[in-house]
């Protein structure tokens, strides 16, 4: 089926297993008749003499049930997640960037961000006041973390049960669109995070309807989708259709597809593909491009290549090594799956490579893992990198970020390796101001008895660990979410001020010269020495050079003039390059 916002068919809604299906609108109830569809797509409903048109308030009686379900494709849920869908027209608002020619990914910086906590006001609207600033910090693409309707005020959007809406909390649909509209007219594309791989514990009647979940064959957070058994057909179709209204319906730019490791296809035709082909289409109808980036944990860039080379068609994915190696560098922390990137080595071939574990043992997974990069098939662009983000944030027993236990040098260290690595760089809300504030785990499940087990559940995660369960937050205290908001003022203040100034002029180089994000895999030189502490890369005439340790070094053989360099004690000394603690330069030769 195909999304409608006019006529009766707009109520139509899948429920193979339903023997009856009863439409409630503006409290008048319609019986519905099964409709006649292609073989794949059956167990469909229509509500003839519905109304066709204006905003109606609906919602379904499965088999004689007294209590209206909402629509699992609602636009709109005014009241919550257990309460009636109310219709929606994206098509009513009048855009306004006919202009906009849209961003690709290569050269590009993504600045991730969520919205409840972003701003005072956690809206959508008080979220586009910022826009003027993240366009003159040098951000490209925002990504915003889910958005879709949950039971609560607020969470991490990970528990949404809603897909087709947008929270009313944060404005809804409509300020979605002015949000999208407003970041195209300040110069930046927007990129919607969706989860396609599991469903939260309130509020998801996806069941009732039909065999949309997998049952007995669940991921890590529950039912995985049922994306390849019986009825897939139309769970798929629910999926891409999903997919296609985020980025038609409101202009966006690209989707990160959440935990994509996580889902259990075993199709000929795998859904990454279909997705990625959903894509390019829409990039091809709209003229403007589509940017389909995987979050994903497997190493296989499989997920990247084109489709006429076997491959998903993906722009872009995640790489967690190039995050582990950053963190375990600057910080020392060699804990669980850090214990195998305790080294300058690492990181030298994940900034060569890619990935550390391209076929080679890891040792947290216990096997094998990965598989190496054709850089015949993939730019360096299509890594999406980072130093933090919101899951090696918030998933971290206290929510700590790097800014409340390193220096100003080592914070320096990890942004210069970030913002001139090969890859598509990804900063997290505040980190580019070393914000004080944690991002801490948060829900606000109504139900008392699954606050109650989600709270416990967490502090048993982290005292397994070896965590004092005195420190670790209680997701359902509501000072747990007020925590975890940036405090803005502090970004005037002191090293605060100062690293904001950095990532400020990290952003223009890599703007002003092109080889850092230009370049493919081949042409990037790496040198350094694990004793001594230090690492140096090239990209075309840019050099890059860090000093790692608490001690001033020389690097001999640095010509060219000093772009940037984080601490004023480090400079040219004739040709070598003085590197005070902690510190890094870039040089063009």
């Amino acid at each position: 089926m195909t999304l409608v916002n006019d006529g009766p068919e707009r109520f139509d809604v899948w429920a193979p297993e339903a023997g009856s299906v009863v439409l409630l609108a503006d409290g008048r109830e319609y019986a519905m008749q099964k409709k006649e569809t292609a073989p794949g797509s059956g167990g469909w409903w229509t509500a003839p003499g519905a109304p066709a048109q204006g905003e109606v308030d609906y919602g379904y009686l499965l088999d004689g049930d007294s209590k209206p379900l909402p629509d699992p494709r609602s636009r709109r849920l005014p009241s919550g997640v257990h309460e009636l869908s109310r219709t929606f027209d994206p098509a009513s608002y009048a855009w306004q960037d006919s202009g906009w020619r849209g961003k690709d990914l290569t050269g590009s910086v993504i600045y991730e961000l969520h919205v409840g906590t972003f701003t005072p006001a956690g809206t959508l609207d008080a979220a586009a006041e910022k826009l003027g600033y993240l366009a003159g910090l040098g951000i490209d693409f925002v990504e915003l973390l889910p958005v879709n309707g949950f039971n609560g005020t607020h969470n991490w959007g990970y528990d949404g049960v809603q897909w087709y809406s947008v929270h009313e909390g944060y404005g809804g649909p409509a300020a979605y669109q002015r949000f999208v509209d407003a970041a195209h007219a300040a110069g930046l594309g927007v990129i919607q995070d969706v989860v396609y791989n599991h469903l939260g514990p309130s509020g998801n009647y996806l069941p009732k309807f039909g065999p949309y979940l997998k049952q007995g064959d669940a991921n890590t957070w529950g039912d995985s989708l049922n994306l390849d058994g019986a009825g897939s057909d139309v769970v798929r179709e629910y999926i891409l259709e999903n997919a296609a209204l985020w980025l038609r319906d409101y202009h966006v730019d690209g989707l990160r597809l959440d935990a994509v490791h996580a889902f259990r296809d075993e199709r000929a035709v795998h859904l990454l593909e279909e997705l990625g082909a959903l894509g390019d289409a829409v990039a091809a109808e709209t003229g403007l491009p589509k940017t389909l980036i995987a979050e994903s944990d497997l190493n296989n860039p499989r997920l990247l290549y084109p489709r006429d080379a076997n491959g998903y068609g993906l722009a872009g994915q995640w790489s967690d090594d190039f995050h582990h190696a950053v963190h375990v560098n600057v910080s020392g922390e060699t804990t669980g799956y850090y214990s195998d990137f305790d080294s300058l080595a690492v990181l030298a071939k994940v900034l060569k490579d890619g990935f550390l574990h391209d076929g080679s043992y890891s040792s947290f997974r216990g096997r094998h893992h990965g598989r190496p990069i054709n850089t015949a098939l993939v730019h360096p662009a299509a890594l999406v990198v980072c130093n933090q983000n919101h899951d090696q944030i918030g998933n971290r027993a206290t929510g700590d970020r790097l800014s409340q236990s390193l220096s100003y040098g080592q914070l320096a260290v990890a942004a210069v390796l970030t913002l001139t690595s090969p890859f598509t760089p990804m900063l997290f809300m505040g980190e580019e101001w070393g914000a004080s504030t944690p991002w801490q785990f948060f829900t606000s499940h109504p139900e008392p008895e699954l606050g109650k087990a989600t709270a416990e559940g967490r502090i048993r995660e982290f005292e397994r660990m070896g965590w004092d369960p005195a420190v670790v937050p209680d997701p359902q205290d509501p000072e747990t979410f007020r925590r975890s908001r940036l405090d803005w003022d502090e970004a005037a203040t002191g090293d605060h001020s100062r690293l904001l100034d950095l990532y400020r002029q990290l952003t223009a180089l890599r703007r002003q010269h092109t080889e850092l994000a230009g370049l493919g895999f081949t042409e990037t030189d790496v040198a350094f020495d694990d004793d001594e502490r230090w690492l140096r890369f090239r990209r075309g005439s840019v050099e890059v050079l860090i000093n790692f340790s608490d001690a001033k070094i020389r690097l001999d053989g640095a010509a060219g003039s000093v772009l940037l360099a984080t601490d004023e004690a480090t400079g040219l000394e004739g040709e070598a390059l003085a590197l005070a603690p902690w510190s890094a330069a870039i040089l063009k030769s």
